[in-house]
């Protein structure tokens, strides 16, 4: 099977739309394009055919550019059930388990409320691929704008059991941000150290930081770490249940300078 050829595009402060080509049957989705522009200039660059949006949430900067790409490719817009009415232009509706084939791949559909009622995420296995928009970042997962504690620690709990090899196609460029945080709460971690010497090196050269790998998070993301002794020792919750640490993680994140 062809796997999936992957193109980032950045896109204003932090963002990034990602271009994802299944070459067997010459298909390429936008993974929420906040804006349309640099994206379809990227698909012109490298002669794919936009044919399918994929939408992980409705906030305006993963779904800003929908009608003008569908406009001038008359893609098929897919995004999540729970949030039909807030995604422009939506085509195809899925929910938590659907299987939704993309060319000669197949992806599942996970619900993952917490940064949004809505939030779904979609993992091609065929190409170890997450796209899992705002729920987890590389060293960081979003803020809980509509959801609970509760709800995305049970989200994060879920995308953790992927494989290792699973690489991370998050939407924003917050690694070196979040790698400050981490070291505050997971602070004995020698695997998160070396990790955040890593991303200082990478961001001094102006290089991207995402993907990353899901093993590389569950060493090092303290959101995953929420049931690690260490976690709740550094934040003073030793033998609290993971969720109440991870709120309080979260709550310390949220205030983070």
């Amino acid at each position: 099977m062809a796997r999936f050829e992957i193109e980032r595009v950045p896109v204003l402060e932090d963002n990034y739309v990602w271009l994802v080509h299944e070459p067997a049957a010459n298909v390429t989705a936008v993974i929420d394009p906040a804006v349309a522009e640099p994206v379809l200039a990227a698909a012109q660059r490298r002669g794919w055919t936009i044919t399918h949006i994929l939408n992980t949430h409705h906030h305006p900067d993963h779904v800003g550019g929908n009608l003008e790409i569908k406009r001038a490719s008359g893609c098929t817009i897919v995004g999540p059930s729970h949030d039909r009415e807030r995604i422009p232009g939506l085509d195809v509706e899925v929910s938590d388990g659907d299987a939704y084939a993309f060319g000669a791949e197949t992806g599942e559909v996970f619900f993952v409320p917490g940064h949004t009622r809505g939030h779904i995420a979609y993992w091609f296995g065929g190409s170890d691929a997450l796209f899992c928009g705002d729920t987890l970042f590389i060293l960081g997962c979003g803020r809980l704008f509509e959801g609970t504690p509760e709800q995305m620690w049970k989200s994060l709990s879920r995308l953790r059991k992927l494989p290792d090899s699973t690489r991370i196609y998050c939407a924003h460029e917050y690694t070196q941000s979040n790698a400050r945080f981490a070291l505050t709460v997971d602070p004995a971690n020698d695997d998160l150290k070396a990790r955040a010497a890593e991303i200082d090196r990478l961001r001094a050269r102006g290089e991207a930081t995402v993907p990353g790998t899901m093993g590389e998070e569950r060493r090092t993301n303290p959101f995953l770490r929420a049931d690690h002794p260490g976690v709740a020792n550094a934040v003073g919750l030793a033998g609290a249940e993971p969720v109440k640490v991870f709120a309080e993680v979260r709550r310390r994140k949220d205030t983070f300078r």
